[in-house]
This record gives C-alpha cells, sequence and structure tokens, in this order.
C-alpha cells in the first residue's frame, strides 16, 4: 500500500497532476516498453501486444482549487473551486497552497457560529463564503502567493481496520489498480496502453485525446464508484457496498458499458472465484464516456472500486475490493481477445 499513500498524498488538481504524473512514470519503469507523456500531459504506457487494442485509463486529477484572490492587506485568500465539493466538508479543514517557493500550509476559515444570525444558520455554506488563513502577514502572503496558485486539501493516508482512507482516492485507487495491473501483467495477445489521464474532474479531457490517439477497440475506465453503505441510505440506494468486491458498471452519466464487455468480465470474475458486484450509478461517470466516443467509437467498460465518502478528505476503500479490482483486471487482460464484442 506504500504506492497508494504515495499516490493519495501527492498533489494534483485538474492541470496541475505533475506530482502524480512522476509517481506513475517511476512505477511504471521496466515494466512497460514505452512510458510518454502527451502534449495535454497524460502518461501513456505501453505493453505491446497483437490484437485487440486495449486502452485501461485513470485520472490523475484531483478536485481542489486555484487561489482567485489574495487580500493584500489580511493575507487571506479566496477560492475557485476546481471540480465539485460539497461546501459541508470544508470546513475548518486544512489545505495546502502550492505557491512557488513550495507548499504553505492553510486553514480553510469561515464566520464563527457564535456570531451567525438566526437566518445565516438556516443558509447553506456556500464556497465562496470560505477563505484560507495562512497565518502571515499580508505583504509576506502578497509576495509568495499569486491568483492561479494550486490549493489541494492537507490529510494524511490511514489505514483504519479494513479499509484505507485518505484525500483522492477519486481516483488514486484506480490508478494504483492500474499500475499493479501493468506491474503484474503476464503473457498477454492484446496491445494494452495505460493511460494515467488529465483533467477529468473538469470534462474527461485527458481520456479525450489520449482515445483519440490510441484508437482502441476496447477501453477500460478505472475509477471509485459510491458505496452508500451507511446509516440513513436505503438498500436500494447504496450502488455498492465495502468488502463485496470490484464493481462491474453497466450504466452511469456518461456510458453504458458494452454488454459483451460486461458479460465476459462476470463470467471471468466467477470462473477465477473473484468477488464482485454489479453497479448502476444514477449521477456520475468516468473516462469511460470519453473513450466510448473516439473515432469510430470503442466498446467500453469501467471497474470500480466502491468508496466511501466520495468527494472527501476521508474517502474509504476496504483492501479486499482494491484487490479484487487488480485481480479481475489483470485477467481480462490476459484474455481480452476471448471476449465477445458482437452486439
Amino acid at each position: 500500500m506504500e504506492l497508494l499513500r504515495k499516490l493519495s498524498e501527492a498533489p494534483g488538481i485538474p492541470g496541475r497532476e505533475e506530482a502524480v504524473r512522476t509517481l506513475c512514470r517511476e512505477a511504471l519503469h521496466g515494466y512497460a516498453e514505452h512510458v510518454e507523456v502527451d502534449r495535454l500531459g497524460n502518461v501513456v504506457a505501453r505493453a505491446p501486444g497483437q490484437a485487440p487494442k486495449v486502452a485501461v485509463a485513470a485520472h490523475m486529477d484531483e478536485i481542489g482549487f486555484l487561489v482567485s484572490h489574495v487580500d493584500a492587506e489580511k493575507g487571506f485568500l479566496r477560492l475557485e473551486p476546481v471540480g465539485g465539493f460539497d461546501p459541508r466538508t470544508l470546513i475548518a479543514a486544512r489545505v495546502d497552497v502550492h505557491a512557488r517557493d513550495g507548499a504553505l500550509p492553510g486553514l480553510i476559515g469561515s464566520k464563527p457560529v457564535h456570531i451567525l444570525t438566526e437566518e445565516e444558520k438556516k443558509k447553506p455554506i456556500k464556497i465562496a463564503e470560505l477563505f484560507v488563513d495562512l497565518g502571515l502577514p499580508g505583504d509576506n502572503v502578497k509576495e509568495r502567493v499569486c491568483v492561479g496558485d494550486p490549493v489541494t486539501m492537507r490529510q494524511s493516508f490511514l489505514e483504519v481496520g479494513d479499509l484505507v482512507s485518505g484525500k483522492a482516492l477519486d481516483d488514486r485507487l484506480g490508478l494504483y489498480v492500474g499500475l499493479e495491473a501493468m506491474r503484474r501483467l503476464g503473457e498477454h495477445q492484446a496491445d494494452v496502453y495505460f493511460v494515467g489521464t488529465v483533467q477529468e474532474e473538469v470534462g474527461l479531457r485527458g481520456a479525450r485525446t489520449s482515445a483519440f490517439a490510441i484508437a482502441p477497440d476496447i477501453a477500460v475506465a478505472l475509477d471509485s464508484t459510491l458505496a452508500c453503505d451507511v446509516p440513513g441510505v436505503q438498500a436500494h440506494e447504496q450502488i455498492t457496498a465495502l468488502g463485496k468486491g470490484v464493481a462491474i458498471k453497466v450504466k452511469d452519466s456518461a456510458s453504458i458499458s458494452h454488454p459483451g464487455l460486461v458479460r465476459f468480465l462476470v463470467d471471468l470474475a466467477e470462473k477465477r472465484d473473484i468477488p464482485y458486484q454489479m453497479e448502476i450509478l444514477p449521477r456520475g461517470g468516468t473516462d469511460a464516456g470519453a473513450m466510448q466516443l473516439a473515432r469510430e467509437g470503442a466498446a467500453v467498460v469501467t471497474l470500480s472500486v466502491p468508496t466511501r465518502y466520495v468527494h472527501s478528505v476521508v474517502e474509504a476503500a476496504h483492501r479486499k475490493d482494491i484487490q479484487a479490482a487488480i485481480d479481475l483486471l489483470v485477467a481480462f487482460l490476459e484474455t481480452c481477445p476471448e471476449a465477445n464484442l458482437q452486439l
């Protein structure tokens, strides 16, 4: 889990994935014949084969912020979100402001509850009302921080019982699964490309350009998905549950998985005794949505790692589900020429 820890704790908002990109390139060294970075910043690694051409994608970016304003007098910072945060998860959190001379720790502040009016207490929190306190004089902050500097949540990776928890497990979990699969891949006939994509959280952008260049026959997105198996959520609303295996996606807002690939993965999981569960996600999407539409189109499917508390700094996943995702992906890449893609 050391690689997953490094991936989780690395900063990488959309468009500023360089630290995560470095970790991916290091992890792929010696396990892929070609490792390149394209113009948009995607990491593209190839394990050559004959056919079919398979692209496996996991996004490197995490939701975060850009500095939108620097208060020159008092030093407080205002934030522009890059990706979808629930503002309720941000109160009293810690951040890193990635300035030119290094990361500065900061605190997300808000108006104290003690002085809120009754009317203000009833209103939902808005990101525009929050600010970052660096604990430094205004002139010092003005010298060191610029509008446009990235801001990421500050949170250490933690093992909690059978779970792992941290920031950015969406989608450093997918990256970890893909990297481990590339490192464990045995004999295979498929021509395999692994892509660490950029800017997924703001529109599946890296997946769109990389899939256009690769032109895959089959594309597999690796991502986290909602595990709402918590108090107060009815069974039919839970999407997935922790500890019950990798999720094979049927549908989300961005893509409908190829039925032949879904059937093949289910049969393969049962044959190999790999725990799995089926997933339909009513809102949200993955890189599969962009790869499905590349050039003439690709047969796509998503393998998901069930995750609680998505888009917060305490995202949590079960070790068994992570292992199941790795095992099923490796098995798929080694046998996917046998999949029936006829509709």
